[in-house]
């Protein structure tokens, strides 16, 4: 990509950034973002059909980062789903400040859905008899959306109280389905 072209991405993205930071995305206009990324109305339309499509364009980078920053995603198993949930808690501290900004109010069920249906994938792409099992999916469920809830409602608890607690709740439902 053209040098030029990545730094007017960078300016429109930490623009946005600062401002979503401060204010509910339907408050943000092109016009203020525009004048802090120091770029005109026609640059950004050009980069972007409008501020929804920004957000949304963050927003599936910081999945995809979130994702990718979850060392054996490739190797889960429901045999390590106390491995999965650890994994994933730590994921979402390193992205946290992002996580913050970007799903504050109605998105973060945007965020947690969105992972557990990119876990779900990864899992039954190796385990296909189990995509049907309404069981499985329920557990998956519950390790993703609860990890993050766990997380988000819980960030003065230290990280390994934290992390232990979430592994014990997982091994003891993995135990009550066997």
């Amino acid at each position: 990509m053209d040098i030029r072209i990545e730094k007017t991405e960078k300016a429109i993205k930490n623009a946005f950034m600062e401002l979503r930071s401060k204010k509910p995305l339907e408050k943000i206009t092109v016009k203020e973002l525009c004048a802090l990324a120091c770029i005109n109305k026609s640059t950004f339309y050009a980069h972007y059909e409008d501020i929804y499509a920004l957000s949304d364009t963050l927003e599936t980078e910081t999945v995809a980062s979130v994702l990718k920053s979850i060392p054996h995603a490739q190797t889960y198993s429901f045999e390590n789903l106390d491995l999965v949930t650890r994994e994933l808690c730590l994921a979402f501290i390193s992205h946290i400040s992002l996580i913050n900004v970007l799903f504050s109010g109605k998105g973060q069920s945007y965020l947690t859905n969105k992972l557990e249906a990119e876990i779900k994938r990864t899992i039954f792409e190796k385990y296909p008899e189990y995509k049907e099992d309404a069981e499985k999916n329920i557990l998956l469920s519950y390790c993703v959306q609860g990890a993050y809830y766990a997380y988000v409602n819980n960030q003065n608890a230290d990280t390994e109280t934290l992390l232990g607690t979430i592994e014990r709740i997982v091994n003891a439902m993995q135990t009550l389905l066997k």
